[in-house]
């Protein structure tokens, strides 16, 4: 007869790291040995230093917080493994493990599970992993760098020049060749074969000397030299040889320095090597097709807007490299902010243009939501508006209609390029959104002194915003007049913080992902609202509260409050790595998908996947809890 309960414990681990790794018939083997334990909230596993028990532990239900000196570092959830220690160090236990809520762990005894350990690498490996994640908090100073694979660090010149310009060049390994006798004929007939440039002159592939297309031109159709004539005599030599380990940034500095456009390249980058390829301006610019300068002088060369379009997609797939290379997020979103910009200002650029006048008063276009913010990685909608100069009630109305008729240039520009409409009309083309910088002022203090339920939510997306082209001092104007109606109206910030406080939180009772019920994405985890929301949301706040301007990104503003409030500093910088964490998360499942990467089928993620995600979740509810006792809110949800 079938023992039920260690086939359903069976059944349960099969589905988590490592025991996936194990064959059915050892799994159900040593299911049967598995202790179950139930644990009520606050109730202790085992506590420093004291000496380790005979089994490691994996949460079935509930979580388990890991602490230190009374400091939770750590908190694992369903599938996770904690209590590792005797199993690899031999040890006394250094931290605390004690039930976070209500919970029931399976207990595998060290003995019967080590030989599985030993005998697999894979599973052996992951324990080790598992037991140093397990020792470190994930926002402290020792474990920050290994956030969702995030490598926070001070980014030197050093280290932007290894993304950029140390990247290896790419070269063509089918070289064309011919030996010393060849005439110039029979040459320029494998040039035009082939339809290369440049043919290497070789003898037993020792590169002896070179002759181009340009050469050709230069020395038989001139009439110096007849067709017959051998490739010894009219080749360039001795042939200028660089290492196939060369970099971009090497190979720009040899074809300036010498002036031409091919390099040969050898096996030790000598004459006295076999060549292995050969490298053309054509390949060097290739190489550097989606390089950040070249898109931007890119951007610079169109004259229509459909022309942005493609240097759009390359700036994508810039992106997706930079991921792959596991870039710093901060790195990242700077530079996919400028190279988004550089494509708005060109068609707005190129949208004066159409106008049969110049702007008859200064103007500010303003990127609002998360393009103001510089967080918008993925083609999203658009969010704008423009505020110009006042002027008087004589030139009122022509001068709104002038910057209407440019706003629809330009959101139509913005829509060839990849950007959607914005559904709710929050675009410089709606007269609500293209407005003098006093009917500016005067629309935001109304927001600030009747805060609606729709009032804060305007000023969420308004109070998001950065300058992307025309006149700074217009919008510091502005934005004095928002602080100053701010500071007059404190209740606003009740009201701002009620709103900040409605995201719905991402994890249930036992700390699984809520996903939606229904609609379109029923059963998807909605990562912008339930994860990047709270954390946005609060952060505006409190850099409001602050009255700190110029400064609307995330990540930037938890930075910022870090100085400001020392006491909570490692709180604002746990928020700071979690939001780019998220961030990075959000933009990775959006270009695997071809999506905004909003909502994630968690089927379609690794265990480890769902417990970096879930890691990033921990500063939430604390951070919700300051800002619910700092403006007097009680009503958290």
């Amino acid at each position: 007869m079938k023992n039920t309960i260690s086939h359903r414990v069976a059944d349960f681990l099969k589905h988590f790291p490592p025991f996936n790794l194990l064959h059915q018939k050892d799994l159900e083997k040593l299911s049967e040995q598995i202790s179950i334990i139930y644990k009520e909230k606050d109730s202790v596993i085992f506590s420093e230093n004291e000496k380790t028990h005979e089994s490691f532990y994996v949460v079935h239900k509930g979580a388990i917080a890991l602490k230190k000196n009374q400091k939770t570092l750590d908190m694992c959830d369903e599938g996770d493994i904690f209590g590792l220690r005797p199993l690899l160090a031999q040890e006394n236990y250094v931290m605390e493990a004690s039930a976070y809520e209500e919970s029931i762990l399976y207990a595998i005894p060290i003995s019967v599970f080590k030989p599985y350990a030993l005998e697999n690498k894979a599973i052996g490996n992951f324990l080790i992993e598992s037991y140093a994640s397990n020792t470190k908090n994930p926002y402290s100073e020792v474990h920050k760098n290994n956030l969702y694979g995030e490598v926070i660090a001070q980014h030197d010149q050093s280290n932007d020049k290894e993304v950029f310009d140390l990247q290896p060049v790419k070269f063509s390994k089918k070289m064309v060749t011919c030996g010393p006798s060849t005439t110039a004929k029979e040459i320029a007939k494998i040039l035009t074969k082939k339809k290369v440039g440049a043919i290497l002159i070789v003898d037993e592939m020792l590169p002896i000397g070179i002759i181009t297309d340009k050469d050709l031109r230069n020395k038989i159709v001139t009439g110096d030299y007849p067709i017959t004539t051998a490739a010894e005599t009219i080749m360039t030599s001795p042939v200028i040889t660089y290492s196939k380990k060369m970099t971009v940034t090497e190979a720009q500095m040899a074809m300036i320095k010498s002036n031409i456009s091919y390099i040969c390249l050898t096996k030790d980058g000598t004459v006295n090597t076999k060549a292995v390829g050969i490298l053309s301006k054509h390949d060097l610019m290739v190489s550097l097709g989606n390089n950040p300068a070249v898109l931007i002088k890119a951007l610079k060369r169109t004259t229509k807007v459909k022309e942005i379009k493609p240097i759009r997609a390359r700036i994508m797939q810039l992106l997706q490299g930079y991921l792959d290379q596991n870039i710093p997020m901060t790195l990242i979103t700077k530079i996919i902010t400028e190279l988004n910009d550089a494509c708005v200002n060109r068609v707005i650029d190129i949208s004066l243009e159409k106008m049969n006048t110049p702007p008859p008063v200064k103007f500010t276009w303003l990127a609002l939501g998360s393009q103001g913010r510089d967080e918008q990685m993925l083609h999203t909608d658009q969010d704008n508006a423009i505020v110009y100069e006042n002027v008087s009630e004589v030139f009122k109305d022509e001068t709104k209609a002038y910057f209407l008729k440019l706003a629809t240039y330009i959101n139509k520009g913005l829509f060839t390029i990849g950007y959607e409409y914005c559904p709710a009309e929050m675009m410089a083309s709606n007269p609500k959104w293209c407005m003098s910088l006093d009917e500016w002022k005067n629309q935001v203090a109304y927001w600030i002194k009747n805060p609606g339920k729709n009032e804060v939510l305007l000023s969420f997306i308004f109070f998001d915003y950065s300058v992307k082209y025309g006149d700074r001092e217009i919008v510091d104007q502005l934005s004095d007049s928002i602080f100053e109606n701010v500071k007059a109206n404190p209740i606003f910030y009740v009201h701002l913080v009620s709103g900040a406080l409605q995201s719905p939180s991402p994890t249930g009772f036992f700390r699984q992902f809520l996903v939606e019920q229904d609609g379109a994405n029923k059963d998807q985890f909605d990562i912008k609202r339930r994860a990047l929301m709270p954390l946005t949301d609060a952060a505006r706040v409190l850099i409001l509260s602050h009255s700190v301007k110029s400064i609307s990104n995330t990540a930037e503003r938890f930075e910022k409050l870090a100085e400001m409030e020392p006491q909570n500093s490692e709180l604002y910088l746990s928020c700071s790595y979690s939001f780019k964490a998220l961030l990075k998360f959000r933009t990775k499942q959006g270009l695997l998908h071809h999506d905004s990467g909003q909502f994630i089928a968690l089927e379609s993620l690794s265990k480890m996947e769902k417990i970096k995600l879930k890691r990033t979740f921990k500063t939430i509810k604390e951070l919700q809890e300051l800002i619910s006792v700092r403006f007097n809110v009680s009503n958290i949800v």
